[in-house]
């Protein structure tokens, strides 16, 4: 909105500021900052007092879980206010990226929102049905696709070599939509302790702010030999918006949780990390750097395939982070070192900027 009341007189003055992309990624942080902390202590009691017993907590899960109970659920609708009033503050409302990352944003929020108050309504750990939910993740991906891919090329570029790509046509339409419902589901799936997930997507959305930013400028793109996407820049301040919303949940979800992110917000977040990905055509870069959240996602899917075939489980408990758990790792302890992983993956994936 500044943008374009920016755009309107010309830039003049102190409005010229607004032109610059990275001021703008700056105040998005802030604004999505001050405004989470501002609204986390009256959200907080809303929820409290809304949903009574709060989220259930699962009777086979970590022994340790069961003083949790009482914790309210659905705290991602904090991140996704503070996130959505700070985009349509700095955005350049005009670029097709920021309403198809919207899109994902608030559509997977929403899926996720139902999938949590099906859960506190019912006071069970189920929710909606996975069928159901990833139809409904499908159809939003499917129309955020439509309107990246309407920008760019349907090319996918291989990290680590310069000018590399695969070609999929129309395949990608089906690929970009994965990338996000997995992305979605992956962050999901980590978000089991405290700060746990909300760390890591505060890391990767850094990452992703100076790769979209890169990408968006066709000198830095053309000297890294990076893909440039014109327009991808604006993405940079849609990543500075995520990283200030989740700093403002983490001072209130940080050990002992006074709110959990819920599906509303795991969902939201990894589809938004999804979207920014394949609109920076650096969709394989995110599974590097997003690596946990990968690894997360996949002891799930291995220790499901692994008791159907044989009876017997390969982790203690499945997503992983229980596993380490079961092995007597306290909780602050397995949220810091994977912190540190996330950390690690994500100058690799930095990396790949340059080594080529």
């Amino acid at each position: 909105m500044l943008y374009l009341i920016a755009e309107y007189f010309h830039f003049e003055g102190l409005a010229n500021l607004i032109r610059y992309q990275t001021f703008r990624a700056g105040a998005a942080l802030m604004t999505a900052l001050i405004i989470g902390l501002w609204i986390g202590p009256r959200f907080i009691n809303m929820l409290r007092v809304r949903q009574g017993k709060g989220q259930p907590i699962r009777e086979d899960g970590p022994q340790t879980h069961l003083a949790k109970r009482g914790t309210p659920t659905m705290g991602g609708l904090m991140i996704l206010i503070a996130l959505v009033l700070s985009m349509l503050v700095w955005m350049d409302l005009t670029n097709p990226f920021v309403w198809a990352c919207l899109a994902v944003t608030t559509g997977f929020g929403v899926i996720g929102f139902l999938d949590d108050y099906d859960k506190v309504k019912k006071r069970s750990t189920a929710g909606i049905s996975s069928r159901a939910r990833l139809l409904a993740e499908f159809t939003v991906a499917g129309i955020a696709a439509w309107l990246i891919v309407s920008q760019i090329n349907t090319n996918l570029y291989v990290p680590f070599l310069s000018g590399r790509y695969i070609p999929m046509g129309p395949l990608y339409y089906v690929f970009a939509a994965i990338v996000m419902v997995g992305a979605g589901n992956a962050v999901n799936l980590t978000d089991g302790l405290d700060g746990l997930a909300t760390m890591p997507v505060v890391i990767a959305a850094g990452t992703f702010a100076i790769i979209a930013y890169l990408a968006g400028r066709a000198d830095f793109a053309h000297y890294l030999g990076i893909p440039h996407v014109p327009g991808a820049g604006e993405l940079a301040i849609l990543c500075a918006g995520i990283m200030g919303a989740c700093l403002a949940f983490l001072w209130f979800n940080a050990p002992p949780a006074a709110v959990f992110m819920g599906d509303t917000g795991s969902l939201a977040l990894g589809g938004a990390l999804g979207a920014i990905a394949v609109a920076a055509h650096h969709e394989i870069v995110l599974a590097i750097v997003g690596g946990l959240f990968v690894m997360e996602a996949v002891s799930v899917i291995v220790q499901v395939f692994w008791y159907k075939r044989t009876g017997r489980r390969i982790f203690r408990m499945a997503p992983i982070h229980h596993h380490f758990e079961q092995l007597g790792w306290k909780e602050s302890t397995v949220v810091i070192r994977f912190w540190i992983v996330s950390i690690v993956l994500a100058l690799i994936g930095l990396s790949t900027l340059k080594i080529r």
